[in-house]
């Protein structure tokens, strides 16, 4: 098992991550936290910790500094956090515990949209998606035709408008794709048993994706 916390230049900043890979690992997922969130978000270390139980290893990361982060604008500056999530995957491309290993997005809310943005890339392979509570739908209708990689939407039944703006997204996604609504469960699916779904979900998902690619 490979633990190590990690730091990433992309040039214009340095993001501080945590690295976790089992062995015999059979993929990597890296984690796009949304707006205001950070690589320390409890939801996604508990999404995180199933899949590295699947043997899946793990990259969680604040793609924005502390200060850029205190700048709401940033939070929702999809070119920026596409290219810090870009540089990640690089990253990851280039490490030998990882760079055999088929890449997975896992994208929550703002950082769903700069996962499909990099999935969009031709330049960027890109095994499989998921997206929990996110907001696919400001990856725009362009990026969203182009992505090929399997897409998963996850949406609690009772976050209504992310319902909607999911729906809309995945209209678009000409991709292999499904739409998984929680029943009950609300925008941060804090209700008991919500969280452990989606990390159920989750991890059938990137695990069987990267046993067929």
């Amino acid at each position: 098992m490979i633990r190590a916390l990690v730091h990433i230049d992309n040039g214009a900043a340095t993001m501080e991550g945590m690295l976790e890979v089992p062995r015999a690992a059979v993929g990597i997922v890296l984690f796009a936290h949304g707006s205001g969130s950070s690589r320390l978000s409890p939801r996604n270390n508990h999404v995180a910790h199933v899949l590295r139980d699947a043997g899946i290893g793990t990259l969680l990361l604040d793609l924005l500094t502390p200060d850029e982060d205190r700048q709401i604008h940033n939070r929702f500056d999809m070119v920026l956090l596409t290219d810090r999530l870009r540089a990640a995957a690089a990253w990851l491309g280039a490490q030998e515990a990882t760079t055999a290993l088929p890449l997975g997005l896992f994208g929550a809310s703002t950082g769903a949209a700069a996962a499909l943005l990099l999935a969009a890339d031709p330049a960027v392979r890109v095994a499989a998606v998921v997206s929990r509570g996110g907001r696919p739908d400001l990856a725009g209708g362009g990026a969203l035709r182009a992505v090929e990689a399997p897409t998963l939407l996850i949406v609690g039944g009772a976050d209504t408008p992310v319902i909607a703006l999911n729906e809309q997204a995945y209209a678009e996604l000409g991709c292999t794709k499904r739409l998984e609504i929680v029943p009950g469960a609300t925008h941060l699916f804090d209700e008991p048993g919500a969280l452990e779904e989606v990390a159920r979900l989750a991890t059938a998902w990137f695990a069987g994706h990267f046993a067929s690619g």
